[in-house]
């Protein structure tokens, strides 16, 4: 009995894995933190969620990250993506990926005190990224 639950187990865990959906728990450095805000998604302008914008709060600061799905991931393109926090004055924390980095958390930024959004890109060729921000948090 004991190892069909096991057995259960890990094929859930490996179910949820393979989803799509990020699993994003810490950020660098960080430890636990709390998303904030809707979850926003690369590719909406062409009808399509090829990876998923979050922004967290968490050792006082604010964190975006950048989770490519496997839909998008599994067709073998190369790509690049990137996470900023967005402030009304530019980008704080922005990094860009290595190719085919899937999850990329921008640098935590000291930007609690004001209004904040995460923006995510995903550059699929030289001349053009495709881009989403979550909802302005303040």
């Amino acid at each position: 009995m004991r190892i069909v639950s096991v057995a259960a187990a890990a094929a859930f865990m490996l179910a949820g894995l393979s989803s799509g959906v990020a699993h994003a728990e810490s950020a660098p450095g960080c430890g636990p933190v709390a998303q904030i805000g809707k979850t926003a998604y690369i590719g909406w302008e062409a009808g399509a969620q090829w990876a998923s914008v979050k922004q967290f709060k968490g050792c006082n600061k604010n964190w975006a990250y950048v989770y490519v799905w496997d839909s998008y991931h599994n067709g073998g393109y190369d790509y690049q993506v990137s996470a900023g926090i967005l402030t009304s004055s530019g980008t704080k924390g922005y990094r860009k990926g290595s190719n085919r980095q899937r999850e990329v958390w921008s640098a935590g930024t000291a930007t609690l005190t004001v209004c904040t959004q995460a923006q995510g890109h995903l550059y699929d060729n030289p001349e053009y990224a495709h881009f989403a921000n979550t909802e302005k948090r303040c």
